[in-house]
């Protein structure tokens, strides 16, 4: 079966089904708009994980479970805003060594 075949046999997966919310983006600039929600979103993860820490050195109720996991959150969103930063650098780079 063809790759084409299988796409076209799934259903198309909503942002609303992953437990996420559409951006909202601003008709000037939907890619400043993405990018700023996104931070916003992996700096509310970090607050969380770092509550959670603090909860847990504290003995204020919070378990380690929950603290594990609320600090796996922010680093898997901080590693995938690094591997971002680091494909748009190299993008740049390379845009820039391009001769006309």
């Amino acid at each position: 079966m063809s790759v084409p075949l299988v796409a076209a046999a799934l259903p198309p997966v909503q942002l609303s089904q992953l437990g996420g919310t559409p951006p909202t983006a601003q008709p000037g600039a939907p890619f400043a708009s993405l990018m700023r929600n996104a931070m916003q979103q992996m700096q509310t993860l970090e607050s969380n994980a770092t509550t959670a820490v603090d909860g847990l050195m504290a003995g204020n109720g919070t378990d380690i479970h929950t603290a594990m996991i609320a600090t796996q959150k922010a680093d898997m969103a901080f590693e995938m805003a690094l591997a971002f930063r680091n494909k748009a650098v190299g993008a740049y780079q390379q845009l820039m060594s391009t001769q006309f």
